[in-house]
């Protein structure tokens, strides 16, 4: 099983923590990793892009001129997609573009994830997010201690007000519970930062 430093908030040694093998020892799957990460963004999708067909558009549907002798093409109405506001061809309508993924594979995908992580050195375990205040300021010198100065991943469990009113105003941080974490969360900070409480629920979650 892999062990794992537990710092404080000023990076320093405090602890070691045990983790699950099938949860940050797995084998890094690239294909499934690309998979999950398709499969989340395509659920965010909201699918509302429309446009109107001739049935839907304005305008009269009078014939516009009579049929032969004119010396004009023939023409039916003037909302005919031939026509400048005229309806749209083909056009895209609503759609909901989400689409199941199995929960093995989900699963998979993840622990995939969070061994990538621990292999890279891109996550440290943390005590407790047990901030003085709530002030960005005094956060933001939490993650320069902690070496964390780029995209950063928060994961605690705990009702943490001051973590909440302190990262919330800060565009590179993302705060989630471990239940939230998903793929793409993981892949897209380049560090994650996750409390001790919550490691070890993610750690005997993913184990099953």
């Amino acid at each position: 099983m892999p062990r794992v430093d537990v710092v404080d908030l000023n990076n320093q040694k405090v602890g070691e923590l045990e983790l699950s093998d099938k949860v940050f020892a797995a084998p890094v799957n690239e294909a499934l990793l690309y998979e999950a990460v398709r499969h989340y963004l395509a659920c965010q999708r909201r699918g509302t892009a429309k446009t109107k067909v001739r049935g839907e558009v304005s305008g009269s549907g009078k014939k516009l001129w009579r049929q032969k002798g004119t010396g004009r093409a023939r023409m039916g109405s003037i909302r005919s997609p031939l026509w400048r506001h005229g309806g749209t061809v083909h056009g895209p309508v609503p759609r909901d573009y989400s689409y199941r993924l199995p929960r093995k594979m989900l699963l998979g995908a993840l622990r995939s994830a969070l061994s990538a992580k621990l292999r890279d050195g891109e996550m440290k375990i943390v005590q407790a997010f047990t901030l003085p205040d709530h002030k960005t300021k005094s956060f933001r010198a939490v993650l320069e201690k902690l070496e964390a100065s780029r995209t950063v991943l928060l994961v605690d469990n705990e009702e943490n007000r001051n973590l909440l009113l302190g990262s919330k105003n800060l565009s590179n941080v993302t705060l989630l519970p471990s239940r939230e974490v998903t793929v793409y969360h993981l892949l897209g900070h380049d560090c994650v930062l996750m409390s001790e409480a919550a490691a070890k629920k993610i750690s005997e979650a993913l184990a099953r």
